[in-house]
């Protein structure tokens, strides 16, 4: 007797469980599949990058692609939303009584303003603590504190007469040679330890201090 019982809750309940699968498998054979691609953009017509779309009726999603597109498998009558930080979440309820197969969206987000209280930051504890700090800073010696000491006329004195020539000498050494090129042009260059005028500006250039003679 107990052996019959038991065979026949066996099969009780794998005739429920068979019907309950039964049913769930000619529900699921109904559902209606849509195609849903489309592109998430902004209010100032800019794209907006992995951009998170949620059905909220079966729970499943995508994230869209650095260029704003997604693509979705939903159903009549699903509820899909869009998030993405920075801009308010934005829901799209897709028509139960559709007949198409597949459509395409462009979804705009707007931006989310989100407005926090102001706070200040102080590096000094107290107003006395700052007090005292300021008074005690020592003054920074700048790049440009530096660069106008340098440029005082007393120290560009000092740094010319070290130097053997100015920007005038230079330019002038560079013209004369410059004028010697172009009048010699065409044969050998002249020899001026037979010319007598180079000769005579040499010595004079000594005596005037214009050349040195290193020991």
């Amino acid at each position: 007797m107990f052996k019959l019982i038991t065979v026949f809750l066996v099969v009780m309940v794998g005739g429920a469980a068979y019907s309950q699968s039964a049913n769930d498998q000619s529900k699921n054979d109904s559902l209606k599949y849509i195609q849903m691609t489309g592109i998430v953009i902004s209010d100032s017509m800019e794209r907006i990058p992995f951009t998170k779309v949620v059905d909220l009726s079966t729970r499943r999603g995508v994230i869209a692609d650095y260029f704003g597109y997604f693509a979705l498998v939903v159903h009549p009558g699903d509820t899909i939303q869009f998030s993405c930080l920075g801009y308010k979440k934005k829901t799209y309820v897709i028509a139960d009584t559709t007949s198409l197969g597949s459509f395409s969206l462009v979804q705009i987000l707007k931006f989310d303003t989100i407005m926090a209280d102001p706070v200040n930051v102080y590096p000094w504890p107290s107003k006395e603590a700052f007090a005292d700090a300021f008074v005690n800073m020592e003054s920074p010696n700048s790049d440009l504190k530096r660069a106008r000491k340098r440029l005082t006329p007393q120290e560009m004195a000092f740094v010319g007469a070290l130097m053997q020539s100015d920007g005038l000498s230079s330019y002038s050494a560079y013209q004369q040679q410059f004028y010697q090129q172009q009048y010699t042009r065409g044969q050998g260059p002249q020899n001026n330890l037979l010319n007598p005028s180079a000769w005579a500006d040499f010595i004079n250039g000594i005596g005037s201090g214009k050349y040195r003679i290193s020991n």
